[in-house]
């Protein structure tokens, strides 16, 4: 599985900070009373003081060695993953930038914010608070929208009629009845609605108790969930409420319902923080203040991965200068290429617990090369299945040309992947990556990359005679075995997990699984023992390795080993009377039909030529 980010959290980051602005034609009143909900969970407004800093984000992994895959294509690779970055969708929780009335809904982001301790440790609280300002006069105000999943789903869901008149009162025909307003709603319990934009340097219209709000922000939302942890959604929408009749109509359409020809066209600046926790104590809980719920705690889990890995790539690069192989050289390029990624990736989660945006391209260009580490460690087992370097020294051009032409589609096709779930997963559906049909299309492939594996290895251990490479391949082969099948796994058991917890699951056990099989690899090639199985000869052996084989195949050895262990075909003993006595005479006679390579194993055979010898010795001198 790659490590990507959760789909939702997108937004466009524009180095725009909000500025004071001018408001526009009608007057607002001020008249409202924080009210709390009885249910679980309730959105209020609460005091606090200082501008807090930024917010939740996500992570990312590979490469391939250069025998496979050319630096310009690798260079392809990383060039898309870190426009991927830019343009597919950055996960940030400090999210700023611009919104148009003309493009009707933006949505923002999604958060999830951590169930709250009970009173009076309110700073477990969550807060969404920023500032929302336009240089342009606004003739109606727009909507500033914060809910719960319940709430959003169906005011999403409409969000998407052909009529923006319709659409506005179709996605607020809901909300009007449970969401408090001064005018139109006084009996409503939830505060999830602002008018934006705010007055030039002064809170926004809805915010009646300025006590309750940030210091340096015009608006401010408490979430308090007391049963468990919850997503929330936020949205930006051109609609507004018409205060006479208490309805909703589309921002492009007041010209029109006010007698006037002429097209509106706005736009506003908005700067958003969402925070796990109260921003004036956001130094009591750095690594979890600015990660929504599903993503806290990634940044301690990274750090361990790189600690192992920090131990681990020196002691394999210690290796391959004292074994130059290719396998291990293989091998090193991919630990080297799964080290960078964790890397980058822990480099952005660091950078992101400071400002709640991180480096998304960093994060990209980690994703990718964790990807094609992965994909390159699958090749090497393949290789090693197949018997490269174990039971012969080259693999024929056609298995080459068969292999590259399934393993380089699936990295393009895995890369698709990481793609598609930044890009198309809908931001609303709790969903990860394999859930979706290239996520399943990638599981198929992984599982029938497994079977031939299997398939490989069968072949191969089947006409190997070697204690020792048969042991190696047995151990590789259990070892293998799990780290192929753990990802189908445990994405089928997924399904049945919160999404809460469903991305640090996968996560973990997919790190935890990539980690112990670089250990166990790292183990089977370390140089006192891959010298037992592995083919160390020089180039100038090369092209004997037909010949070693055909010397060593199975049949040969059965026949050399039967020949030692058996006796001479015929020994005959016979009596003779002499004049000088009576004496016994052992002849022998080997068959001529036992060729020179027999001769010459049964002079090898040094015990059994000293053993019968001494019995000749023994016998000759014995006289009846």
């Amino acid at each position: 599985m790659h490590k990507s980010a959760p789909p939702w959290m997108r937004e466009n980051i524009n180095a725009t900070t909000a500025v004071a602005t001018t408001l526009t034609s009608e007057a607002y009143q001020n008249a409202r009373e924080s009210e709390t909900s009885t249910t679980a969970e309730v959105i209020t407004l609460r005091m606090s003081a200082a501008p807090a800093t930024p917010s939740s984000n996500t992570y990312n992994r590979t490469r391939p060695p250069k025998v496979i895959l050319s630096p310009s294509l690798l260079l392809l690779f990383l060039l898309l993953a870190w426009r991927s970055g830019v343009n597919v969708g950055v996960t940030a929780t400090h999210i700023s930038g611009e919104f148009h009335t003309a493009t009707f809904f933006q949505f923002l982001n999604k958060f999830g914010f951590q169930k709250a301790d009970p009173p009076p440790l309110r700073d477990t609280y969550g807060y969404i608070y920023g500032n929302i300002t336009s240089q342009d006069a606004f003739v109606a105000p727009v909507t500033l929208v914060v809910l719960d999943k319940a709430t959003f789903v169906n005011f999403y869901s409409n969000r998407t009629y052909r009529s923006h008149e319709h659409a506005c009162a179709r996605m607020f025909s809901k909300l009007q009845h449970i969401a408090y307003d001064a005018d139109c709603n006084r009996q409503g319990k939830r505060d999830f609605l602002r008018r934006v934009p705010c007055p030039q340097g002064q809170l926004c219209v809805d915010e009646d108790a300025p006590a309750n709000v940030i210091t340096g922000h015009q608006f401010t939302y408490v979430i308090n969930l007391e049963a468990q942890p919850r997503f929330w959604y936020v949205a930006l929408a051109a609609c507004y409420l018409n205060r006479s009749t208490c309805q909703w109509h589309a921002y492009e359409n007041f010209p029109r319902r006010n007698g006037s020809s002429r097209r509106l066209s706005a736009r506003l600046h908005y700067d958003i923080h969402l925070v796990n926790g109260h921003p004036n104590n956001s130094a009591v809980h750095p690594l979890t203040f600015q990660y929504s719920y599903d993503q806290q705690n990634l940044l301690e889990m990274y750090l361990i991965f790189l600690l192992v890995y920090i131990v681990l790539l020196p002691m394999q690069i210690y290796a391959v200068r004292l074994q130059k192989h290719p396998v291990t050289k293989l091998f090193t390029l991919s630990l080297l290429s799964e080290f960078v990624s964790l890397a980058l990736i822990t480099a952005h989660l660091i950078h992101f617990a400071a400002n709640g945006v991180g480096e998304p391209n960093m994060q990209a260009a980690g994703d990718v090369l964790d990807i094609l580490s992965r994909t390159t460690f699958m090749l090497i087992l393949l290789l090693l299945a197949k018997g490269w370097a174990v039971t012969r020294q080259q693999i024929s051009r056609t298995g080459w040309i068969i292999l590259m032409s399934i393993w380089v589609p699936y990295c393009a096709f895995h890369i698709f992947l990481y793609i598609w779930d930044r890009t198309e997963v809908d931001i609303v559906s709790d969903i990860d990556e394999y859930q979706t049909w290239p996520g399943w299309i990638v599981l198929i492939l992984r599982t029938s990359f497994m079977m031939w594996f299997l398939y490989e290895l069968r072949n191969t251990m089947k006409y190997e005679h070697s204690s020792k490479k048969l042991d190696f391949l047995l151990h590789l082969g259990a070892s293998s075995l799990v780290w192929f099948i753990y990802l189908p796994i445990v994405a089928i058991v997924a399904l049945q997990v919160s999404p809460m917890w469903r991305y640090k699951l996968l996560q973990g056990i997919t790190n935890s699984a990539d980690c112990l099989a670089y250990c166990v690899m790292t183990g089977l090639l370390w140089p006192n023992r891959s010298g037992q199985y592995l083919l160390l000869a020089g180039t100038k052996y090369a092209g004997m390795d037909e010949l070693d084989e055909f010397n060593e195949a199975p049949h040969i050895v059965r026949e050399r080993e039967r020949r030692r262990n058996s006796p001479p075909d015929d020994i005959s003993i016979s009596t003779s009377v002499s004049g000088s006595g009576r004496g016994m005479v052992l002849s022998t006679s080997i068959p001529h039909s036992l060729n020179g390579d027999a001769c010459n194993d049964l002079l090898e055979a040094d015990d059994l030529d000293v053993e019968l010898l001494t019995d000749l010795n023994k016998n000759s001198h014995i006289v009846a």
